[in-house]
């Protein structure tokens, strides 16, 4: 199973992130501990939401999908 997850920074709320995992849990204690160089700035960190996929690839291609323009748009109507 794998996890495609948006997080929103607590104390910049304007600051998301994208991302997948296998291990949800996990992966955000390690962005709210700076071992992200991506994250490390704004966090911490809180999970919006996650979609989970039994399909490695599928969930490879909707993270793809959400940071495109039009991926964004999705999650900014749709996700947040």
């Amino acid at each position: 199973m794998k996890y495609v997850y948006l997080l929103r920074s607590i104390p910049s709320p304007d600051q998301r992130y994208i991302g997948m995992t296998s291990d949800l849990q996990n992966r955000l204690h390690d962005h709210n501990a700076g071992r992200s160089a991506h994250t490390s700035k704004y966090r911490p960190w809180a999970v919006v939401t996650y979609l989970c996929f039994e399909s490695d690839q599928r969930a490879i291609d909707f993270e793809r999908y959400l940071k495109t323009g039009s991926g964004f748009a999705f999650a900014n109507k749709r996700l947040l």
